[in-house]
């Protein structure tokens, strides 16, 4: 059996974690096939939105307890060299080329929501559970810890990681951690017709630049920041998807993208 999953369908990669018996927590085995399946995802001509999903009632519950149990006895050095390993599959994620939309169908917990917030979009059922629940069992929030802090308040940032409580799907959706809130049964349509609007309404090119400049804006100073977009700018009107669109858009042709 696969720990994920991956497989094309109408342009869209779906990579699917598949550890349900253990509730899809992480070890050292299913970060690397996470991080070849988004590998495989970047190269990947058919794919030009990913799906992030899961199988069983968690989405995933973090990193494996047998698993943090065998990282007691590493070396400083072996748990930097796990550590980067984590860090490698969420900035993968953060910076993939390709738009990465979650779908959450049960609980999002430490590094699993670490997973969801690296995401581009989030779409969660109401009964999911997310939160950092690092801090209760001695432990610390690091890595994910940049990610959340770039896409909430630092006032919200801290009440997720220093009081390591679990929040409703609503509380989250109301925080900006996570997009949608869909009952379960229409979970999965609306991401396909999130996707699907994604895939035949925008540029990929457009798209992948977009992730980049959002990346990169908030780590600049002011001046630096501009002349950054401005290049950014500069280099979209000279491709091939930009000449198209305008194109389209002035003889008023509806573009199939």
């Amino acid at each position: 059996m696969s720990l994920v999953e991956y497989h094309v369908k109408d342009r869209t990669a779906f990579i699917t974690l598949n550890r349900p018996e253990k509730r899809n927590a992480l070890n050292h085995e299913l970060v690397a096939a996470l991080k070849k399946a988004f590998d495989d995802a970047a190269i990947d001509s058919q794919a030009k939105v990913i799906v992030l999903k899961a199988t069983g009632e968690a989405f995933c519950a973090g990193a494996d307890l047998e698993y943090l149990q065998k990282l007691q006895k590493f070396s400083f050095e072996e748990n930097l060299q796990d550590s980067n390993h984590l860090k490698e599959l969420f900035l993968t994620i953060y910076t993939h080329p390709k738009v990465v939309i979650a779908q959450v169908q049960g609980h999002a917990l430490a590094g699993g929501c670490g997973l969801a917030t690296v995401c581009d979009f989030v779409a969660s059922v109401p009964a999911a559970k997310f939160g950092y629940t690092e801090v209760k069992i001695g432990f610390i929030p690091a890595i994910v810890s940049f990610f959340l802090l770039r896409k909430l308040s630092e006032a919200r940032a801290k009440e997720m990681l220093l009081s390591g409580d679990l929040f409703s799907a609503e509380q989250v959706l109301r925080m900006g951690l996570i997009n949608y809130v869909v009952d379960a049964g229409e979970l999965e349509q609306h991401v396909l017709q999130l996707a699907k609007k994604l895939v035949e309404t925008n540029s990929s090119e457009s798209m992948k630049l977009t992730k980049r400049m959002i990346a990169e804006l908030p780590s600049r100073s002011v001046e630096d920041a501009l002349h950054y977009a401005a290049e950014l700018n500069a280099h979209a009107r000279g491709t091939d998807d930009c000449k198209r669109g305008i194109a389209a858009f002035l003889n008023k042709e509806k573009l199939s993208w």
